[in-house]
């Protein structure tokens, strides 16, 4: 199947690039290039001596970088974010944009692996240079492991049920694609096959990249780079990184002890997460678990 030519339409475009109140002679940071969307609008506002630092660990996102010189690319995943800004010489930033969604490309080109649509591969990785797969997770993994990951990570019904059925079945090739998959997994699905289906690779995505132990690591990132007033604007889609992204606004890894000797730094701008409008769920339908959260560096 050929590779389709569009990348991948921005959620919460305005919004998040808003909540980061741009300076024309700011530094800002987005994580998660992707399509470009965020890093355009960023570039938009920015004045000559601006300079906005993006990173994608995935190759194929780079077709989309601009020929602006303003535009610093790192080829890396964010959880080096600290390391590269020190190599570019910053040591902080006015504002952070990570829209942590898959990209339609990924989505829709088969062999990525992470569609139920079709038949790939099941591959899964962001970063393609990486070695662990979800047919490797799948071969590999013992029963315990696999129910932690489908329980943990994919909410799913029967995680229980699920990983003893993989361990059982595994053997012959049936974890070697999409489809075998699909397949070998059928007689345990629990209501609707779409949603569980659903469920089980985005539990295998998030393994494969370790997406909430990256997603800890940017957080903690974010707050040591940014400068006094700087904001913070990350996109969820799913409840576990958006549980964790308020948590980290709130009070961030801190002890108790530790948030009664001093005062957390960040600040939620808005108490609510920032949904896309109707308009533009119905213009983007992959929008519309997003949420956008906002925080400001106070000191």
């Amino acid at each position: 199947m050929a590779a389709p030519t569009f990348y991948h339409t921005s959620v919460l475009l305005k919004e998040a690039v808003d909540g980061l109140a741009i300076k024309e002679d700011g530094v800002y940071v987005d994580a998660t290039f992707g399509g470009g969307g965020h890093s355009k609008a960023i570039l938009a506002h920015l004045g000559e001596h601006g300079r906005l630092i993006a990173f994608d660990q995935d190759a194929d996102a780079w077709k989309n970088k601009p020929n602006d010189s303003r535009l610093i690319p790192v080829t890396e995943n964010f959880k080096y974010m600290r390391r590269f800004l020190r190599l570019n010489g910053y040591s902080a930033v006015d504002g952070i944009l990570a829209d942590l969604g898959v990209s339609s490309f990924q989505f829709d080109t088969a062999e990525r692996g992470f569609s139920i649509r079709f038949d790939g591969p099941l591959d899964m990785r962001m970063d393609k240079r990486q070695e662990l797969t979800a047919a490797i997770v799948l071969r590999t993994y013992n029963e315990q492991q696999l129910l932690n990951i489908f329980e943990n990570y994919g909410e799913v019904r029967n995680a229980r049920q699920l990983a003893k059925h993989i361990v059982a079945n595994r053997k012959g090739g049936a974890t070697n694609s999409i489809d075998g998959l699909k397949a070998m997994i059928g007689p345990v699905i629990k209501g609707n096959p779409v949603r569980y289906l659903a469920q089980v690779f985005q539990a295998l995505r998030i393994e494969v990249n370790d997406e909430m132990g990256v997603l800890n690591d940017l957080l903690r990132q974010a707050e040591q780079s940014l400068k006094p007033g700087g904001r913070l604007s990350v996109i969820t889609f799913h409840s576990l990184e958006d549980r964790m992204v308020k948590q980290f606004i709130k009070n961030g890894q801190r002890d108790e002890q530790a948030m009664t000797e001093q005062k957390w730094p960040l600040k939620a701008v808005n108490a609510k997460p920032i949904e896309p409008t109707e308009q533009e769920i119905k213009h983007n339908p992959r929008s519309r678990s997003a949420k956008l959260r906002i925080a400001e560096k106070l000191i």
